[in-house]
């Protein structure tokens, strides 16, 4: 890292479009195996690794499991990519957009409800053909309806929001969220239901998983009590379309910066309150952060307005 500048620990990890490029995982396999090995060791069930968008950046997918137990493992993952990557010379980052040409980093939460006789979100049975159930479908109501809210929680940061970007990414592409809808195989949408269970495509890797486990069970239960109706599905992607367009149908789009996902969650009891004083606290603390990072002169304001007036 000369002078403070990152880049991807394989300098020949360069293609425009790196996603499940072999060539590029297979070069990072000294970090990518020393990891895998470590979780396998402590009872991960490691199923697929495979190179994500970006260049150097990779996911690896283990077995779900319970809300709880997902969130420790979480911390444990990053916990164990960083003091691996350490030991190499190298930074596991997990910041949502390092690089603005760049796709970003995503924590997708996979959701759903069983007992004893199995996935209550599935239902072969659904009129709209996605496999989900009603309860699924009332859940799905209370996540797009407490969405602005939640994206406080789930993308906390101010560099979240370089990556909820609305309209064309930098990179040419982007598989982020921006709006509140949701589909069947559809990326460009915040919830995508790959049959019988929900992605919410919303939380960042830079979330609490605690708080944004907690958050999203409220919404959802909240959209269970109260029977929402999620809509009809948008099956066409969202990016190509105008905003009059997707007002005309009913699709807004997503706090764009920490300070509107900040008012959002304060107006939204249904979340303060199962979040409780947590929730004041975490409020607090991000208002204080959006006020120094409006304070914070960058290089970027430098090299525009020194000598431009």
């Amino acid at each position: 890292m000369p002078k403070g500048v990152v880049f991807p620990a394989d300098t020949t990890d360069t293609l425009e479009k790196p996603c499940y490029d072999y060539k590029g995982l297979s070069r990072s396999r000294t970090f990518i195996e020393k990891l895998v090995s470590s979780l396998q060791t402590v009872g991960f069930d490691v199923y697929q690794i495979d190179h994500e968008d970006a260049n150097g950046q990779f996911e690896i997918n283990y077995t779900y499991t319970d809300a709880l137990t997902s969130a420790d493992r979480y911390i444990f993952f990053k916990m164990a990519a960083s003091e691996i990557a350490k030991e190499l010379g190298l930074i596991a980052s997990f910041m949502p957009k390092p690089f603005a040409n760049r796709t970003g980093t995503g924590m997708h939460m996979h959701l759903s409800i069983s007992d004893d006789q199995g996935n209550l979100f599935a239902d072969d049975r659904d009129p709209r053909q996605l496999g989900l159930s009603l309860l699924g479908y009332h859940f799905l109501g209370g996540l797009l309806a407490h969405a602005p809210a939640l994206t406080a929680i789930c993308a906390p940061t101010i560099n979240s929001y370089k990556r909820l970007v609305v309209g064309r990414s930098l990179s040419g592409a982007t598989w982020a969220p921006a709006y509140i809808s949701y589909g069947d195989n559809n990326r460009s949408s915040l919830v995508r239901v790959p049959g019988g269970r929900l992605e919410l495509r919303l939380p960042d890797s830079s979330c609490n998983p605690y708080l944004a486990a907690a958050a999203v069970i409220a919404a959802g239960l909240d959209g269970i009590e109260k029977a929402i109706d999620p809509g009809e599905p948008q099956n066409f992607n969202l990016y190509d379309s105008t905003p009059e367009a997707l007002a005309a149908l009913g699709i807004h789009t997503l706090p764009q910066n920490l300070e509107a996902a900040i008012a959002a969650l304060a107006a939204d009891p249904v979340i303060t309150d199962a979040l409780g004083v947590l929730a004041d606290e975490f409020i607090s603390l991000k208002r204080m952060e959006w006020v120094e990072y409006m304070r914070h002169v960058s290089e970027w304001e430098v090299h525009r307005y020194l000598e431009f007036f």
